[in-house]
Order: C-alpha cells, then structure tokens, then sequence
C-alpha cells in the first residue's frame, strides 16, 4: 500500500525513474480499489457504481499517467512511448512487456537507478 500512496504523492512528476514495483504495485491497488467501488456502486444501483467508476478513474488518471511514464524512463525510454498505447492489442503487448523489464543499470538520461538508492 506505501507505493499506492508515494505515487498519490508525486501524481504530477513525470520526471525520474520508477521501479517495477511502484509500478505494478500501483497498478495492482488501482485494480482491486475499482473493482470494489464497482461492485458496492452496483449493490446501491448501477448507474451509482458507474459514476464511482469514472469518478475514480479521473481521479487516478494523472497519478497513473506520471508512474507509466518514470517506468518508462525507468528502463531507459521516453514517455512519448506510451502512445504505443494507441495501436490496438500490439501496442499494450509491447508496453506490458517493457514494463516488466528490469531497471536500466546505472545512471540514465532520467536520473539515477532508484534500485542503486
């Protein structure tokens, strides 16, 4: 839950790099929160988790856009990458798979490995 919040913290940096973890552990969180918000949303009346949905998903757009894109630099790409996004079924293949990539050793255009911190 400490990496759900520390990207809570930081929802506007989208400069330095984020570790698999904060990533996943984000995007984990983010997934269980909707789902529960769904769920109770729909027990009260459908339309009623529909906007808790949308509402949440605003909510977390920002935070979640700035830990894709430090991932992305992460591993030594750009941000822009995350247009990839746009092409359908390849585009989040590949990006599934630079997101499981290990941090790029060293010192980068992004900053320092957080891993070596």
């Amino acid at each position: 839950m400490n990496w759900y919040v520390e990207v809570l913290k930081n929802y506007v940096n989208f400069s330095g790099r984020a570790r698999r973890s904060e990533y996943w552990y984000f995007a984990l969180f983010n997934a269980i929160i909707s789902i529960v918000l769904t769920l109770v949303g729909n027990m009260i009346d459908p339309s009623v988790g529909k906007g808790l949905s949308y509402l949440y998903a605003l909510a977390v757009f920002l935070p979640g856009l700035g830990v894709a894109i430090r991932r992305m630099h992460d591993i030594g790409k750009s941000g822009w990458y995350l247009l990839l996004s746009l092409i359908p079924i390849v585009g989040c293949i590949i990006l599934i798979i630079w997101f499981c990539k290990d941090s790029q050793p060293g010192e980068n255009n992004w900053g320092a490995n957080p891993k070596g911190m």
